[in-house]
């Protein structure tokens, strides 16, 4: 099951992609292969030389524990190093954003 962000396309002129990984915990994954996942609103952000996932949604998967649990927690993407360094020569010369599409 592939997510999208719908609403990425109306907000926003869609100049290049790139596809990278996410870290993520077990249950994380589970939840993730059900659908259960919102990307609206989310966006990335350099911290250091890393990228992070920020103001994603990703529910509780309903058999895990859910003690403190934050579903909307910053996770990290996984890129090469040369795409990082790319990436944020693009970001910061212009007023650009990283947002996930799907």
């Amino acid at each position: 099951m592939k997510i999208v962000n719908k609403k990425a396309h109306f907000d926003y002129d869609i100049l290049d992609r790139f596809e990278a990984g996410v870290a993520l915990t077990g249950p994380e994954v589970k939840s993730l292969r059900g659908g259960h996942v919102k990307l609206e609103g989310s966006f990335v952000r350099f911290i250091g030389s890393e990228t992070y996932l920020v103001n994603g949604q990703i529910y509780p998967y309903e058999f895990a524990r859910v003690e403190q649990y934050d579903s909307r927690r910053t996770r990290k993407l996984l890129l090469h190093k040369k795409e990082i360094i790319s990436l944020k020569s693009k970001i910061e010369g212009s007023n650009l954003t990283l947002i996930p599409l799907s």
